[in-house]
């Protein structure tokens, strides 16, 4: 996580992405937000936590998992969770 920023600036990048696999495990990676205020501080490029929505299956259960709601992950991921149902469904 240290050195990957700094190649991406090298090729132009100037947004970085985190990959949703890490929201939707059991538990979620609990170093996201270390992550995302790491690079934000060390590289000041934006961090989007998300790749792509969170698939629909993934959020019947997650939304269940006490979790989600004591750690605030759902105002963490809340842009993968704006998708419609329609498109998360897609996902599955």
């Amino acid at each position: 996580m240290e050195y990957v920023p700094a190649e991406f600036t090298k090729n132009g990048a100037t947004v970085i992405h985190l990959a949703t696999g890490l929201v939707v495990g059991y538990p979620p990676c609990p170093n996201i937000r270390r992550f995302k205020t790491f690079i934000e501080t060390a590289y000041g490029m934006p961090v989007v936590v998300g790749t792509h929505p969170i698939p629909q299956s993934y959020m019947n259960v997650h939304e269940k998992l006490p979790f989600w709601r004591e750690n605030d992950m759902m105002a963490l991921v809340k842009p993968l969770l704006d998708e419609s149902t329609e498109i998360k469904t897609a996902y599955n």
